[in-house]
C-alpha cells in the first residue's frame, strides 16, 4: 500500500494537479471516504492534522500563509479548533510546506 498524503489548505482553494505531479511524481489520488477512515484514521468532513495514522504524511499548503488562525478539522464533522499558523505546524508534525493549489480568484 502506497504513503497517504494528507495536505491541509484553505477552506476556498482547489488542489492543482500538475502543481501536486510536479511536487510529488505521481498523479493525485482521492481516496473514497472508507480508505479515509481507514488510511487516515478520521472521516471525511472531520479529518484532523494532528492525530493521523502511521505513515500519513501532513504537508501545509502556501494557501494557509495569508491567515494568522485557521480552523482544521478536529475529528468530527461539527467540531473544529481554532488554532495560530505556527500551533498548526507544531501540533501536525507536517513534512513540509508545499504550494499544491489553483490561485484564488
Amino acid at each position: 500500500m502506497s504513503q497517504a498524503i494528507l495536505i491541509v489548505t484553505a477552506g476556498d482553494v482547489k488542489i492543482d494537479n500538475n502543481k501536486f505531479k510536479a511536487r510529488f511524481g505521481v498523479r493525485i489520488k482521492m481516496l473514497s471516504p472508507d480508505d479515509v477512515v481507514s488510511r487516515v484514521g478520521f472521516a471525511i468532513g472531520g479529518v484532523c492534522p494532528f492525530t493521523v495514522n502511521e505513515g500519513v504524511a501532513v504537508y501545509l499548503d502556501e494557501s494557509l500563509r495569508c491567515f494568522e488562525t485557521v480552523f482544521p478539522g478536529s475529528g468530527g464533522d461539527t467540531c473544529l479548533i481554532e488554532v495560530t499558523i505556527p500551533e498548526l505546524e507544531e501540533y501536525s508534525n507536517y513534512d513540509a510546506w508545499v504550494d499544491v493549489t489553483k490561485p484564488r480568484g
